[in-house]
């Protein structure tokens, strides 16, 4: 029986792309390097800030400007991060029905924590049972450590739960818990990257409204 969801966040039910894309840019113009596009960036997230600024970067993180570029990143975004940003259509109608249905549901993200806890509490209140993101504390994702922790918090098992996102490492993260995964297609990834990644057509859904009778189906499966 299915009680728990755990959602990754930017892609699955926040549509961050614009505030960091801006976040990014604003960096790399203020320390001398050329602008991202937006699709750039879409194809740059999911593995974590750091990753993220690395992809951007000549070099990478060889280059010598790395840590003055994630610094300043860090510093723009932690006050830009509402800018734009938004829950995509359809997400907060999910959520409130599945509250209504009594599951518990958490975010696990590579976003920094600080910036997770924030967004969830803005955006989704008390439907958001717990919320982890990117710290010195747990490895980030695909690592399932931080997708173990919110479920220690819940008093949970894997096989009482799913994991929801959009990305390639969400499959990843979840297959090494291990658990079940739904993917999503209104996010970062598309639906061909999702199935070469090894998403499976019928753990995938197009809407949010989608999310409900899957989850029934699931866990008469079980």
């Amino acid at each position: 029986m299915i009680t728990t969801i755990v959602f990754d966040l930017d892609g699955t039910l926040l549509d961050t792309l614009e505030d960091l894309t801006d976040s990014v840019n604003y960096a790399l113009k203020k320390l001398g390097f050329p602008q991202r596009t937006i699709d750039e960036i879409r194809s740059f997230v999911g593995n974590g800030i750091a990753n993220l600024i690395a992809r951007v970067l000549p070099d990478g993180n060889e280059n010598p400007r790395y840590d003055e570029v994630l610094k300043t990143f860090r510093e723009y975004y932690a006050l830009h991060c509402k800018d734009k940003t938004r829950p995509y259509d359809g997400i907060l109608q999910m959520l409130d029905s599945l509250q209504r249905d009594a599951y518990q549901m958490a975010v696990v993200s590579n976003k920094f924590d600080a910036a997770v806890k924030e967004l969830c509490e803005l955006y989704f209140g008390d439907r958001i049972r717990a919320a982890v993101g990117e710290s010195e504390k747990v490895r980030k994702k695909p690592a399932p450590d931080a997708v173990y922790q919110v479920l220690e918090e819940l008093s949970v098992s894997p096989e009482q739960a799913v994991y929801v996102g959009d990305s390639d490492v969400d499959l990843a993260t979840a297959a090494n818990v291990p658990m079940t995964c739904i993917s999503v297609t209104w996010g970062f990834r598309s639906r061909e990257q999702l199935l070469a990644a090894g998403a499976k057509e019928e753990r995938m859904i197009n809407a949010p409204h989608q999310l409900p009778a899957l989850l029934l189906e699931l866990s008469r499966e079980a």
